[in-house]
């Protein structure tokens, strides 16, 4: 059995369990022991399915068994934890995913003793007391530290990849996560790896020990325990069910207002990354090219002096505000502000390119928190004095994997713009300091959201850029279905978290979720015409016409009147094809609005639809008389016109169009089409050549363009056997294609 038929097995099992179907899932589970031949497993299948037989046997014969339904779930919650071991031990023998590779490889790699881990770890002791013994030994301090980063990297790897713990283990990572323990990285780092752990393979065990992790009163190993608890429990959401401990547990946290609270943020900011690879592609293609050409003018204003003068370091060239409002970047750089202020990741474009340091090649130093200690950056914080880069890499802007980004690039520049780097906006710094003081003290949830959006971001550029990331299930794959979890549902009580997350989605416009929540909450009870026009809008946007038509009644019958929902009301009639409501919705709209120019357009539009041409062109001409250069109501006049049989009133008002500036290929088609009909055929081969010019010559998309209309020319009574002849007139006039010689 090749591991891709591992995987398709324990899939399957999956499936019959979500079904119900135990028979089928019992087959199977041994299907996959028949491969891994384990005698452990065989006698426990065997096991169960014989008290499943017994169970099926009472129900059958009628017999009253009130922990039948208990034992059932047991049953299932049982299988799935088997199917669970099996895949994991079939896929450690023989995949060559790098995981499973890592699963195998590591017993063979150098170990590490219990008694030196426990030493090892007590970093911030051992420096302690060489400050009271040696302070200026620096050898012994960087062994310290290196000694720690080997032992952290070890247990990451320990607790990643085994997939039952030893006792003197367990014991040590208890150690490490109770609260008297004061070193936090660590402690992150072995979150960290138990929830890799747990997304790999399901274990209650140790999905209870991640939920014990949210207690800490480390604000850091709390949030980053709260972020993995959100995705597994979403991956392994159908079978959570079946096992009440973790239930009970999650319903206990939930009685906790910041736990809650710090669970509804992190859920928002992993929806929130659904955006991230549109952002970073709009920063690509559109803001750093703007910014880009503001390089060279800016150069301009820089000279060798001015460049290593101090006295002038920190002062701004007046010249530079007016190239930027010039250039145009003026409004890139604000857009890019305010998506920063929104919470936008805006950096993952930027650092995806600097995640090739040999930093990263360590498996595990993707998920460290950023630590000023660690021996591939210490270099730049030896000195006590606080720098602009010291204060800004202890800020809110960043996430850990891209401050030690920053961090390895700057260490690759010269030691003296490295050095005048460092020193730089001192006054500056003090002042983000005190603004990063008085943020916390101002709201004291700032620091968790900000730890957890930072983890979160370490998490998505793990799975978006380790070169390994193909051979991991993307965490973020689930993103879009955090609000169909058991947990999202437990949080949602009171409607609030349900509610916000709707508005998100419809404000990102992701219709299908935003529809999923808002059609909830209508069930239990939200009635407001606000929400009937959202939900409206969102199937009007998924193109499910009827159920928009259907939504806007809703809302209109809630709040009659409101141009807006009867305005589109009238729009889905007509993109159905019920130009009669769609005419009497427009009419409508236009009693309540009278001035609005687009209704009374759709109305002569709705009244051409239904062959009204008199009618139509009578309200097109007091249009017209009112608004005599509106190219919108000449098209429509031209087109009126000619479907009425009038192609000199068309060609007239033809002549009246060309005359505005800004035409399109269209105008000139539709003027071609009334002079023809007017059999002007020079005139309207010039008009089609002038088509072909705005077209640059695609002769495909003019020929489309140009039938698009061909009953206008048909219902005047040219011949459709000339249309041939005449494109064929203007094809002569066009430079010969290459491909054809």
């Amino acid at each position: 059995m090749t591991p891709i038929n591992v995987h398709n097995t324990y899939k399957q099992i999956l499936s019959y369990l979500s079904q119900g179907r135990l028979k089928n899932a019992f087959e199977h589970a041994e299907n996959l022991n028949a491969e891994l031949q384990s005698p452990v497993q065989k006698e426990n299948l065997q096991s169960m399915q014989t008290s499943y037989k017994y169970m099926l046997q009472y129900f059958m014969d009628g017999m009253n068994d009130p922990d039948r339904k208990s034992i059932y779930n047991k049953l299932i919650a049982r299988l799935f934890i088997i199917a669970s071991q099996l895949r994991e031990e079939l896929l450690t023998r023989d995949s060559s995913n790098f995981e499973f590779t890592q699963k195998r490889y590591f017993p063979h790699t150098p170990q590490i003793s219990i008694g030196k881990l426990r030493e090892d770890i007590n970093r911030r002791d051992k420096k302690d007391e060489l400050q009271d013994i040696n302070p200026e030994n620096q050898e012994i301090a960087s062994q310290i530290e290196t000694d720690f980063e080997k032992a952290v990297t070890f247990l990451f790897n320990y607790f990643w990849l085994n997939s039952t713990y030893e006792t003197h283990f367990l014991e040590l990572y208890n150690r490490v996560t109770d609260d008297e323990f004061k070193d936090s990285t660590i402690r992150c780092m072995l979150i960290s790896a138990l929830t890799l752990n747990l997304w790999r393979t399901f274990d209650e065990n140790k999905l209870l020990m991640l939920v014990d992790a949210c207690k800490s009163t480390d604000v850091f190993a709390q949030q980053r325990a709260l972020v993995g608890l959100c995705f597994v429990l979403a991956k392994y959401n159908r079978f959570l069910p079946y096992f009440p401990a973790i239930r009970n547990r999650l319903i206990i946290m939930a009685d906790e207002d910041a736990t809650t609270e710090s669970l509804q943020n992190i859920i928002i900011q992993i929806i929130a990354t659904t955006e991230t690879d549109q952002i970073s592609k709009k920063l690509q293609e559109e803001i750093f090219p703007e910014l880009m050409k503001l390089r060279p003018m800016m150069d301009k204003g820089l000279t060798d002096e001015s460049l290593f003068n101090t006295d002038e370091w920190g002062e701004i060239n007046p010249e530079w505000q007016e190239m930027i409002e010039n250039s145009g970047a003026s409004e890139k750089i604000q857009e890019l502000a305010e998506m920063e202020m929104s919470g936008a990741d805006v950096y993952m474009s930027t650092f995806s390119m600097l995640k090739s340091f040999p930093f990263f090649s360590e498996f595990s130093n993707w998920f460290l928190p950023f630590d000023t200690h660690h021996s591939a950056v210490n270099r730049l914080f030896q000195s006590d004095e606080k720098s602009m880069m010291t204060v800004f890499l202890n800020s809110n802007i960043m996430c850990n994997s891209d401050r030690y980004s920053f961090c390895l690039s700057i260490l690759q520049m010269p030691d003296m713009q490295r050095n005048m780097m460092k020193q730089s906006f001192g006054e500056a710094a003090e002042q983000m300091e005190e603004m990063k003081k008085d943020e916390a003290l101002y709201s004291p949830q700032v620091q968790a959201k900000a730890i957890a959006k930072h983890y979160i971001q370490d998490l998505f550029r793990f799975f978006k850029l380790n070169p390994h990331r193909n051979d991991f299930g993307d965490m973020f794959s689930i993103s879009l279905i955090m609000h169909k979890t058991y947990l999202f549902d437990m949080l949602s009580v009171d409607d609030e978290l349900k509610s916000n997350i709707a508005e998100y989605y419809f404000s990102k416009k992701l219709y299908p979720q935003a529809l999923e929540l808002f059609e909830e909450m209508e069930k239990e009870g939200d009635s407001s015409a606000v929400m009937y026009q959202k939900i409206a809008y969102a199937y009007q946007q998924t193109s499910q016409l009827f159920s928009a038509l259907e939504a806007y009644k809703k809302a209109d019958l809630i709040q009659p009147d409101d141009f807006w929902t009867v305005r589109k009301m009238a729009m889905c009639y007509m993109l159905a094809g019920d130009h009669e409501n769609a005419l009497e919705t427009y009419r409508h709209a236009h009693f309540i609005q009278p001035a609005n120019l687009p209704v009374r357009l759709q109305i002569a539009n709705c009244l051409m639809e239904q062959k009204k041409y008199d009618e139509a062109l009578k309200n097109l001409l007091e249009i017209q008389q009112e608004h005599p250069d509106n190219q919108r109501v000449l098209r429509m006049l031209i087109t009126g016109s000619l479907s009425a049989r009038n192609p000199a009133q068309a060609d007239y008002f033809a002549s009246l169009l060309l005359e505005t500036s800004g035409l399109t290929a269209y105008d000139y088609v539709i003027s071609g089409h009334a002079a023809w009909s007017m059999q002007k055929n020079q005139e309207a081969k010039n008009h089609y050549n002038q088509t072909l010019t705005l077209l640059e010559n695609n002769w495909e998309v003019f020929v489309d363009l140009f039938k698009q209309n061909k009953e206008l020319l048909t219902t005047n009574e040219v011949d459709e056997n000339e249309i041939p002849m005449i494109l064929d007139a203007i094809r002569y006039n066009q430079p010969i294609d290459p491909v054809l010689v």
